[in-house]
């Protein structure tokens, strides 16, 4: 049985959960980090030296990193089934996964810190507006994508699709005016018809 350590409202331990599911397999979870705590427990930290979530225990490997995590149950266990065949499609879906980390991410996370998780009169509306117009413009980047295609790395729902897919539910349920782009739309209410992402990201946001 899979161990993973990890609170069910981290959009990190969200996308191992969502894989989980997709490929069919079970786990054993254990709530941590965020309100229950446990990030610098010295046990906790022999595992994952950065102390985030989620940290994942199969037999005796142990790894941290939500997309490397993703990676490797979906190599060892689903067959390569979430990524393409090909070595083009692979590292396609495999450069949404990055992009995320590097693009989508820093713009992203302050625009959902400050409307979910900051009490409205404590607000910057100067960080909030610019957050969102850099967020708009990440998003019109997998909105040209999508133009192509039904998923990011072609016409079938990949490993890709999992860390933009778990912001993209954030991003709508926002309370904000989101741009026009109906290409990531139709994208979000394809995500919305797969059972795991029901079940694991449309959840109350925290």
């Amino acid at each position: 049985m899979i161990k993973i350590w990890g609170r069910t409202d981290s959009s990190n331990v969200q996308k191992v959960l969502w894989c989980l599911a997709e490929l069919g397999l079970n786990c054993e979870r254990q709530d941590w980090g965020g309100k229950f705590g446990g990030n610098k427990d010295q046990d906790y930290l022999a595992m994952n030296p950065n102390g985030l979530v989620p940290t994942i225990k199969d037999g005796d490997f142990i790894l941290w990193e939500s997309n490397s995590i993703m990676r490797y149950l979906n190599a060892k266990y689903g067959q390569g089934k979430l990524l393409p065949s090909t070595p083009e499609g692979m590292a396609n879906a495999n450069r949404w996964m990055d992009w995320q980390l590097s693009v989508l991410n820093p713009s992203i996370v302050p625009l959902f810190w400050n409307l979910i998780r900051t009490q409205e009169d404590k607000r910057d509306a100067k960080v909030v507006q610019g957050a969102l117009d850099k967020t708009s413009a990440a998003w019109q980047m997998a909105e040209n994508q999508l133009a192509q295609s039904a998923f990011v790395a072609g016409d079938n729902f990949s490993l890709g699709d999992i860390p933009l897919g778990v912001w993209a539910y954030r991003w709508f349920n926002l309370p904000i005016e989101q741009p026009k782009q109906p290409n990531l739309e139709d994208w979000y209410d394809r995500l919305k018809q797969r059972k795991p992402y029901q079940t694991h990201i449309m959840i109350p946001m925290t």
